[in-house]
């Protein structure tokens, strides 16, 4: 076939001014475009705007996932700064705050302790979000195992991912303390089990020597109520410690081998660490030695309670409305050795999991919490002519609140762990 350059001329130049307004318009409209519509890489940007009427920024460019380069810095350490964008919600837009966490229901009438951030010490720590955090978790599962400061940061989160999306009610028992979420347009689960000494335990008398009840451990045996549940979970989060304060009796293959201020004749008293360190290494091993479960395992770190001027029976209190700095306060006493309990025996689990494929995770809340005595309840967890017996609480803490920040934590990890294992160097041990 032949083409001749010469004929039909007059039709192209006919339709030349056809193609030149086509040109022009097609420029109008892609200058126009940019103008109304932000294009970013994270899918979820269109949803910015759904906020609360009491949230804060969410910038466009946070919507990106975005992983430091740094590696190596330990968000463990660090100090807390102002923030004049919290909190991200508030108990009018939060349906899962528990009743004696929920200090601005009851009347705590400062709010300067919801306007601080937690700033490690050598980079930044983004807020949490909770778009890229659901769409992290698609497809996926989380369980919470604990104590009920493990249900604490629980209801933290789902009140933050309220700012997205509420979950519904899934759970396969009545039992209010072994509840299931579901976040239908995420299929992601989320699941809590109480279990407050993490092992096996019987309650022997309900009162005890000190009216908080007397307690069976079996410091070997794992408890069966998540031991037989977590394989089925991709991220389990294992927190406890404050219940091994109480009056309990230790067993270990089914023999007596003393108690913690049990009052039994002929039986040895030992220390509260005693039975931690083994509750510990039993849960620890328990993962260690489970065929099925091939999830990520998180050990959240020990929060301090803050009582002063008396213990949390005999009128301690915690009244303070400010953080900690650094050089007012160090981790000492039983909660420097449930700390280094539980960090020596990570470390050991940590070892002998990488030769069996098992991962497991530091999350190291402990120097941020300890700086943190203004975030507690203390009295604002009922109303005041209420007549109810109830203690100033110092052990948990309001929502919102400073527990918001593990979530913080929980995010900068979670994103790490699409480019592979990290350490997480325990701070305490090192100084």
């Amino acid at each position: 076939m032949e083409f001749s350059c010469g004929k039909n001329t007059n039709n192209v130049a006919q339709r030349t001014p056809k193609i030149f307004i086509l040109l022009a318009i097609t420029l109008i409209i892609l200058g126009i475009i940019p103008l109304h519509h932000t294009f970013k890489w994270y899918h979820a940007t269109n949803l910015a705007n759904h906020e609360s009427e009491k949230s804060s920024t969410y910038h466009v460019e946070d919507m990106e996932i975005k992983i430091m380069d740094d590696e190596t810095c330990d968000i463990s350490i660090g100090e807390w700064i102002p923030n004049p964008d919290g909190p991200y919600y508030t108990n009018t837009t939060c349906w899962a705050i528990h009743e004696h966490q929920n200090c601005m229901k009851y009347g705590r009438p400062d709010t300067g302790f919801l306007k601080w951030r937690w700033k490690p010490k050598e980079c930044e720590l983004p807020i949490f979000n909770p778009y890229q955090f659901l769409d992290m978790m698609r497809n996926k599962s989380l369980a919470f195992v604990g104590d009920s400061v493990g249900r604490n940061q629980m209801q933290s989160l789902i009140c933050l991912l309220s700012r997205a999306v509420y979950p519904i009610d899934a759970s396969i028992s009545p039992d209010e303390n072994f509840k299931r979420w579901k976040y239908v347009d995420y299929n992601f689960t989320l699941a809590t089990y109480w279990s407050p000494f993490l092992i096996k335990m019987k309650e022997a008398n309900a009162d005890g020597p000190t009216k908080t009840g007397l307690f069976n451990l079996y410091l070997d045996e794992a408890d069966e109520k998540w031991a037989n549940q977590i394989e089925e979970f991709d991220y389990v989060i294992f927190n406890g410690g404050h219940w091994f304060s109480r009056c309990s009796v230790y067993y270990e293959n089914n023999q007596l081998v003393g108690c913690r201020y049990c009052g039994l004749p002929n039986v040895t008293d030992l220390p509260s660490a005693y039975g931690y360190q083994r509750a510990i290494r039993t849960v620890l091993r328990t993962i260690n030695n489970s065929e099925n479960f091939k999830g990520i395992i998180f050990l959240r770190t020990f929060a301090p309670s803050h009582f002063e001027g008396g213990e949390w029976n005999n009128g301690g209190n915690c009244v303070r409305r400010r953080p900690f700095t650094n050089n007012e306060t160090s981790l000492e006493g039983l909660n420097l050795e449930l700390y280094t309990i539980q960090v020596e025996e990570f470390k050991v689990a940590e070892n002998e999991g990488k030769k069996k494929g098992k991962r497991f995770r530091l999350l190291d809340t402990t120097q941020a919490m300890l700086l943190r005595p203004d975030g507690h309840p203390s009295k604002y967890g009922h109303w005041q002519n209420e007549n109810v017996v109830l203690y100033n609480d110092c052990v948990h803490w309001c929502l919102p609140g400073p527990i918001d920040s593990w979530s913080d934590f929980l995010l900068h990890m979670l994103k790490f762990e699409g480019r592979g294992s990290h350490e997480e160097k325990p701070q305490f041990m090192n100084q």
